[in-house]
């Protein structure tokens, strides 16, 4: 077991191959030559007279000692970091860091330009990327530092905190025959459904479509949101279960109308996921408070995906 004299850069080489699961990855986050993260990762494996990780692939996989002693090892790095920043204070107006951001086709029209407003009203020299939103790989990218934040209504393990509650609502053409009549149940199965695939609320809809006891299956199924709109308006016997919010925004141009959901359907909670790992952690806080601030305060810039004038079909 190690002694007093460890060395920490060694615990942080651990906990960047531990949260990366690779080599390089860590030599990258720690700004130093793969060989040399070989070189710490051996010295500690001694110290520890344990493999810590062994090769399966590409990857390197904990041992049992090794996902063990992580949760230790990160929090005091975590510690130590928080104090070094207190002394030596993360300033945005001086930075020019790197943040990406992990959005959702919506995330990306309706909350980034808040997201941008905010980051450059204190921060207008740092960086801002958006990585397309992979409900599979989240998890994985803010174990491994990929992205710093990612805003899904997933359940994953990592901090978050709620920014949004979204309903659901049922737009179709003004065309539609079912404009001005009551929505019910059985009119709502047999209608002509248009879906989205990349909808990260289809799990909840669904859910909620199931306890009513009903089985909807769509007429057609389209890729992005931004392609709703113009299909609505063209064939007026589709109808789409999707946020009201967004569907309210498109109805500010394009001939559209929006009614509710003849069944319960709870809001789909939007959370704002930080990742794990321990770098630089001031500057983490500041860009999470700013980014919840920015879309909780937002009501989202939807209407922007309009038609070329009101009333256009």
């Amino acid at each position: 077991m190690p002694g007093a004299g460890v060395d920490l850069n060694l615990l942080r080489v651990f906990v960047a191959v531990y949260e990366s699961r690779g080599l390089t990855i860590a030599a990258r986050r720690l700004y130093v030559t793969q060989p040399a993260v070989s070189q710490a990762l051996a010295r500690l494996r001694r110290e520890l007279d344990d493999p810590l990780f062994e090769r399966e692939g590409r990857l390197m996989r904990p041992t049992p000692f090794a996902d063990a002693v992580y949760p230790g090892f990160r929090e005091a790095l975590a510690g130590i970091d928080r104090t070094l920043d207190s002394v030596h204070r993360f300033d945005p107006a001086d930075s020019q860091r790197l943040f990406r951001i992990a959005l959702s086709e919506l995330g990306e029209i309706g909350w980034f330009p808040s997201i941008l407003a905010a980051v450059r009203a204190e921060a207008s020299a740092v960086r801002l990327e958006v990585v397309p939103s992979d409900p599979a790989q989240l998890s994985d990218w803010l174990a491994r530092g990929t992205v710093d934040l990612a805003i899904t209504p997933a359940a994953i393990p990592f901090e978050r905190v709620l920014v949004k509650a979204q309903p659901y609502a049922v737009a179709m053409s003004e065309r539609n025959r079912l404009v001005g009549e009551h929505l019910d149940m059985p009119t709502y199965v047999s209608a002509r459904h248009v879906t989205v695939e990349s909808d990260s609320g289809r799990p909840v809809l669904e859910a909620a479509q199931r306890r009513a006891g009903i089985d909807v299956r769509p007429s057609v199924a389209v890729s992005h949101f931004a392609t709703l709109p113009p299909v609505l308006a063209a064939d007026p016997q589709l109808i789409a279960s999707v946020p009201d919010m967004i569907a309210k925004g498109w109805a500010q141009t394009w001939p559209l109308r929006v009614v509710p959901l003849p069944f319960e359907m709870p809001a789909v909670e939007l959370y704002l996921y930080r990742r794990a790992t321990t770098q630089h952690t001031a500057a983490l806080d500041w860009l999470f408070a700013t980014v919840a601030r920015a879309v909780r305060g937002s009501s989202g810039q939807f209407f922007v995906i309009h038609a070329d004038a009101p009333g256009v079909t």
